[in-house]
């Protein structure tokens, strides 16, 4: 086999690979049911503001919905997403990169200190759902 149908069939096997990955990426809204985690005052109040702030969106408890992603999901794990990126989305916008829900519009009202409490809460939904 040349070199040029070698490469040709990388290349191709590396878009199949990345399509999977896209689409593994692009998780439905509510595949499972989510487990909370023990909820202390922190926790509460975290709770309280993401219902407020991005439950229309993100579902109740993080799950997503068909207007924005699970939080329960590996791209999302601290490693990939550390907290400040949650910062940024909410104070100035993402653009879309992982999901297919559109570009998310900055958070109008949302403190830094009830960002504080809600990426606690989202943390803790994911360790509570073995994301970490």
């Amino acid at each position: 086999m040349n070199i040029k149908k070698r490469v040709g069939i990388a290349i191709a096997a590396i878009a199949l690979v990345g399509a999977a990955s896209a689409l593994a990426i692009l998780p439905a809204a509510a595949e499972k049911t989510v487990v909370e985690p023990k909820m202390t005052g922190p926790l509460m109040l975290g709770k309280s503001a993401f219902t407020r702030y991005c439950a229309e969106c993100h579902g109740p408890v993080g799950q997503g919905t068909d207007k924005g992603p699970t939080f329960i999901h590996r791209v999302y794990h601290p490693g990939h997403h550390g907290d400040g990126s949650f910062y940024l989305a909410a104070k100035k916008g993402a653009r879309a990169h992982h999901w297919k829900f559109g570009d998310m519009k900055p958070v109008k009202g949302v403190t830094d200190a009830q960002l504080e409490k809600i990426v606690m809460y989202v943390r803790a939904l994911q360790k509570a759902n073995g994301l970490f």
